[in-house]
This record gives C-alpha cells, structure tokens and sequence, in this order.
C-alpha cells in the first residue's frame, strides 16, 4: 500500500483469492507495459484496457469497473497487471486506457500529465489512503506505550523473528511498494530491521499467523484495508507529517500523509473513449464500498466478477450516478 503509499502501497498483487493474477511489484526496474494487451487504444474497437495494481483494494476497482463496463455498456474489458511506475509508462503510450487508484507519484504526474500531457487526471476515486505502522490492537492493550514509535526500541526484542537478523522485525510487503520505512528505521535510529514479505497476499498471511499464536508484531500496512475486520490493529504514532518531510528519500523522519487516492486516464482515451471514458471519470465511491469488495474478493474467496456483481446488486443507485 500500499502507500506516496503507491503502495505505494499501499501497494497494491492483485492478490490471490486474489491470486488471480501473479504477484508483482518493483517500483521499478523492470519495464512490464509489454504485458498490456493489444486491444488497448484500438482504432474502432469498443474495447478498454484497465491497469490492475498488486493489492486487493485495486483489484476491487477494477472489478465493478469491469462488471458495469462489459453489463451495462457493453465493452470488452482487458485487464493488465503492472506495478505501479511502469503502470504510469503504460497509460502514456495508449497501452493501458485507464489507472484507478494512485496513491501519490508527483514525478510521473510532472512528467506525463503536466509536461508531455499524454495523461489526464480522472478524479477522485473517492477513497482516502493512509500508510503507517501497526501493532496488533491485542498488544496495544496490554502495552499502550507501544503505540508511541519512541518507545518501540523497548520492543524490539518481542518482535524479533528469524528473519530480522537479532532487531525487531518491521514486516513490509512487496519491495515494489513505494515506502520510507528503511530511511525512517535509520533516521529514527530504531533497533529495527525491515523485512519483506514479498506480496500483500504473503503479509496477510504472516499477520493472520502471528494473530493466531497471539504474537506482538509491527507491520507496515495501510488504509483502506479489509484486514482491521479480522485482526485490529492500533496504527503507532510516528513524528507528524509536514508538507515536504518526505521529500528527500533518505532524510525522511516523519509519518505518512493521508492521501486523495486518485484515477488516471490515458489522453486519447479520455477524449475519445465514450461511455467508457465517462463511466470512469464518474466512477466514485467509498472507503467501506471498497472494502465489502475486497472483503469479498479476499476472505470470502469470490472472483471478482462474483463480488462485483454482487456489490452492484445492493448498490444500484450509487453506479446509476456514473452511467450519466
């Protein structure tokens, strides 16, 4: 979340359950717009090609996206699953139409929307993401001090896996999210290691695991999430967020903003894309909206198209809203 979180974060595989498309991330080096499907940008062809991001809030947008798409209007919907830079590189060159949930990337926003202006701004997703840390709610409890980041080196051996090399263990999720999280265990001088779990499907599973034994743990992780319904978790208080503390990635030593989680369309698209295009500049909706998604989609084992339906069923007069 991933989460400037694009996940972050935030970010997001979209992830099994949600594993219906191979975890990915990297936010960067590896250029994978070839995966984008030939039927994006195509001349005549009613057809839309969505960019899905590694965590299961992205896929939950991408699915009503895709349900109201193909029911109601008719496309044919090709989904392409990028991470979340080169996923900026794809929307430039016509090889993805449309980009539903950025969590914050100015660099690429500068370059393409702004200089080149080969993408446009689609609107607000409607859905407000937050990065931070986390301890489960159960350890909060019993030790209140914890929810404070200047005593967590109090912790770090409760929190010490096998992994985190003799510090307490800061779990991450894929390496591809955008996080500060090494320059804060530095900059913060925390007796903390920063483990990867390698995909927000993996993480879930390390949480759920560690919720089990009923073992204390401090995870990187982000808002909206469906997980807080099956394992509380108390966010720890990190030094608050100013406009520009995490501008420098190296000296960052402040919390994570609460960020307008944003959509992105492809120029031409959005010029000529129709219906389509409009759909989903309108497409708007609420944290808890996503969540019963992704809820679904994630626990419950739906596919998305099982879970989108089933959304669109008992909200039909939010989705009408965007058909207009």
């Amino acid at each position: 979340m991933r989460m400037r979180i694009g996940i972050r974060i935030r970010t997001s595989a979209v992830v099994a359950g949600v594993s219906s498309l191979a975890l990915l991330t990297g936010c960067g080096a590896a250029d994978m717009t070839k995966q984008a499907s030939p039927y994006a940008n195509a001349q005549g062809a009613k057809t839309v090609t969505l960019s899905v991001q590694s965590w299961v809030g992205a896929q939950a947008n991408v699915a009503v996206a895709q349900y109201l798409l193909e029911k109601e209007l008719g496309y044919r919907v090709d989904t392409v699953q990028i991470d979340e830079v080169p996923a900026w590189d794809a929307l430039s060159q016509g090889r993805v139409d449309a980009l539903l949930e950025d969590w914050g990337h100015p660099e690429e926003e500068q370059r393409y929307v702004k200089d080149k202006k080969t993408i446009v701004p689609g609107g607000d997703l409607g859905v407000t993401g937050h990065i931070g840390w986390y301890v489960p709610t159960y350890f909060a409890k019993e030790h209140p001090d914890v929810t404070d980041w200047k005593n967590l080196n109090k912790y770090a051996d409760r929190m010490r896996t096998a992994e985190s090399g003799g510090k307490g263990q800061l779990m991450d999720g894929s390496p591809s999210y955008v996080t500060n999280d090494k320059a804060l265990v530095s900059n913060l001088d925390l007796d903390y290691q920063v483990v990867f779990a390698g995909s927000e499907a993996a993480q879930i599973t390390q949480i759920k695991q560690f919720a089990k034994e009923k073992k204390p743990f401090l995870t990187y992780w982000y808002e909206p999430q469906w997980l807080f319904k099956k394992v509380p978790m108390t966010e720890v208080k990190l030094p608050e967020y100013k406009e520009g503390c995490d501008a420098d990635p190296e000296k960052v030593a402040c919390a994570y903003p609460h960020t307008s989680l944003q959509k992105y369309l492809n120029a031409d698209f959005a010029k000529n894309g129709g219906e389509a295009a409009a759909l989903l500049k309108n497409f708007k909706w609420t944290t808890e909206d996503q969540n019963e998604v992704s809820l679904m989609i994630a626990e419950q084992k739906l596919s998305p198209d099982e879970a989108a339906k089933k959304w669109a069923d008992s909200h039909e007069s939010t989705w009408k809203a965007w058909l207009s």
